[in-house]
């Protein structure tokens, strides 16, 4: 049977009940909301901050982290693009990070908001990070205590970036890999979206030779939960995906990607990165190649 590789990485509503008063601890809700209805010309959706959500309720003592306010580079034409290393420390160390913190991501609506806070850390040399498994789904179906309004200010934190190069890519990697016998590019979003069904971001399609592991199937739909290590596993292979090469992830803007890259690490590939950007760029850039059906 197939485990998750480092179960540090994943907490259990159980555990971290019973642990909420550690002071070591900085919890986040790293929600945020993709409105498509409400899309503004040449936009694939109009990004709104999850804030109001968390001050509706949030886990007590959580923080809340905005991904497109604080934690995206600010003159990006894109959304939520990769924001530089001091960009990234000078937020972390705002909201309390330290280099010994002990950090745990949630978010209400999905998975992926938490598991691209976690690949950045990550991607900034920060490894004590672990998702909340189920997220505010799970939590507030068990009946667990809530919090409302905004949360005290913490102290500063000594947060120290120290960039792990590999982890977020570019197009022209991506380019480079289409055909590749040694590379395994896979398109995060849903189905229809993947066939080339839905023009969401401007041209319909997807990168040649992708293939598709959406975001949403890794997940148990009843309570949010990841799927048995072992499901996920065969998933992933069924794809043909080879531990052995290099896994390039990318869905539209770099979010659902990284929830395919997180459980890809869990299960033990060693060389995946993410397409920043992802489709919202490839989409849009027309010397690129694209493929339908």
């Amino acid at each position: 049977m197939t485990d998750y590789r480092y179960p540090d990485a994943i907490v259990e509503t159980d555990w971290l009940a019973a642990n909420l008063d550690n002071p070591a601890l900085r919890i986040f809700d790293c929600t945020t909301h993709l409105r498509y209805d409400e899309a503004p010309p040449g936009k694939p959706y109009r990004v709104e901050s999850g804030r109001a959500d968390y001050e509706r309720g949030h886990l007590p003592g959580a923080g809340f982290l905005d991904l497109q306010g604080e934690l995206s580079k600010t003159d990006s034409p894109y959304s939520f693009t990769l924001p530089t290393e001091a960009q990234f420390a000078a937020a972390m160390a705002k909201h309390g990070v330290g280099n010994d913190t002990r950090v745990i991501l949630y978010s209400t609506a999905n998975a992926q908001w938490a598991s691209r806070i976690w690949w950045m850390l990550r991607a900034f040399g920060f490894d004590n990070a672990a998702l909340l498994n189920g997220g505010w789904q799970k939590w507030t179906a068990e009946g667990r205590p809530v919090s409302t309004g905004p949360a005290a200010a913490p102290a500063p934190g000594d947060f120290t970036a120290r960039p792990w190069p590999g982890l977020f890519t570019g197009k022209e990697e991506v380019k480079a890999a289409i055909g590749s016998a040694t590379a395994c590019t896979i398109n995060a979003l849903a189905p229809d979206l993947h066939r080339g069904e839905n023009a969401r971001y401007g041209r319909p399609g997807r990168i040649p030779g992708s293939v598709n592991i959406p975001a949403a199937s890794l997940l148990n739909p009843g309570d949010n939960t990841f799927r048995p290590a072992d499901e996920v596993a065969a998933h992933f292979a069924s794809v043909g995906a080879d531990p052995e090469n290099r896994m390039i992830v990318y869905c539209g803007g770099g979010i659902a990607a990284t929830l395919d890259a997180f459980l890809l690490h869990q299960l033990g590939y060693e060389d995946i990165t993410v397409y920043d950007d992802s489709m919202s760029q490839w989409a849009s850039d027309e010397s690129l190649p694209i493929e339908v059906g």
